[in-house]
């Protein structure tokens, strides 16, 4: 499933590494609407965790799946799987505007939840869903998969927590993707269930930033969307950007958009920049145009001089791991439940407020 061309079913595999026993943790897939669920389940299985069930309204969806994760079974109902004691968490890349609800089944179900971005449409869905994990103690986690399954991201991390650039002020965030009209699903192009480009594609963005800044909190100072070349959708949103400030005195720019040519060998020319008191990094995620077809790589500015590193295939995806440990040790160190729905309160917040451009 790891299509470069195409970020819907864009899928990363790394090096498997268990963090757990042989039958340890056992998961379930409920929902198939995106093609990111394999990105999800991969991510899992490399850190040894077991795929029992799947459930999805669609057959082919589903026989689909069974082809990639031979031993999978299928599930007659949604309620199967909720139903099955020895499953421990649920993932899910159903419509978004389900994905808030589905976790609230899940977690009041006694399982943990782990969802594709964005997780929510509307605050009200993540408010019930804050409630629903403060009230469980169950895990409502997000595949915020540009920095978590992107190893040249994760590299960054470790430049940051070691003091490479110093303290971070700003972060610019890039976020490009291909449209891929004729293959899109009838509810992408209505924002009442994709929730509109700022919390889609912009809930990848404001993590990173939240992350990399270190911020426990952050508002949004102004923000933008538009439709230049979708008439036809008069609704859909192909352009927008936003600009945050955290409680840390960091800034944040970032832009998102649907323009991605035909000509470049990746779905997008994902890249970060990150600024900081003694140093920069930039990131080119998935290629380096031109150049190089191959992604992860890491640009560093420090006092010594500019260095390039290459990281693919070098680093690995931490988060899957930790999130199978969270779920089997009851601690919060892949990501805590404030950060994660901080990223998409933000979103949605950024979505709200946003100023129309364009034509």
């Amino acid at each position: 499933m790891q299509q470069k061309s195409d970020g819907m079913n864009y899928a990363p595999k790394g090096q498997a590494k268990a963090v757990c026993e042989p039958g340890e943790f056992r998961f379930a897939a409920i929902g198939l609407d995106h093609g990111h669920i394999y990105g999800e389940c991969n991510g899992l299985i490399e850190a040894g965790g077991e795929l029992a069930w799947v459930f999805d309204p669609d057959p082919k969806k589903v026989e689909q799946f069974c082809r990639t994760y031979p031993g999978v079974r299928p599930a007659g109902s949604e309620q199967q799987i909720l139903d099955d004691a020895q499953v421990q968490l649920v993932c899910s890349a159903c419509v978004p505007c389900a994905r808030g609800p589905l976790g609230v089944r899940v977690m009041d179900h006694g399982k943990d939840y782990f969802t594709d971005k964005p997780p929510f449409t509307s605050i009200d869905a993540l408010e019930a869903a804050r409630r629903k994990s403060a009230e469980t103690g169950r895990i409502f986690a997000v595949y915020y998969a540009e920095r978590l399954h992107v190893e040249a991201a994760v590299y960054a991390e470790r430049l940051i927590e070691d003091g490479a650039i110093g303290r971070v002020v700003q972060v610019l965030g890039l976020g490009p993707h291909r449209l891929n009209a004729p293959n899109r699903p009838p509810w992408f192009w209505d924002p009442a269930q994709y929730g509109g480009i700022l919390v889609d594609l912009g809930s990848h963005q404001i993590e990173q930033f939240l992350h990399y800044a270190s911020a426990q909190e952050a508002r949004v100072l102004h923000s933008k969307i538009g439709n230049y070349s979708c008439p036809e959708h008069p609704e859909f949103e192909d352009f927008g950007d936003a600009t945050l400030l955290a409680d840390t005195g960091a800034t944040f720019y970032f832009r998102v958009d649907w323009f991605t040519p035909a000509g470049l060998g990746s779905w997008g020319d994902g890249r970060t920049m990150i600024v900081g008191t003694d140093g920069y990094i930039e990131l080119r995620k998935y290629l380096d145009i031109a150049r190089d077809p191959e992604g992860d790589h890491v640009y560093l500015v420090d006092q010594r001089g500019e260095h390039h590193l290459a990281v693919h295939g070098k680093v690995g995806f931490p988060y899957f791991g930790q999130l199978i440990r969270d779920c089997l040790d009851r601690t919060q160190t892949a990501m805590t439940q404030r950060h994660t729905f901080l990223a998409a309160e933000l979103a949605l917040k950024a979505q709200a407020a946003a100023l129309r451009v364009g034509p």
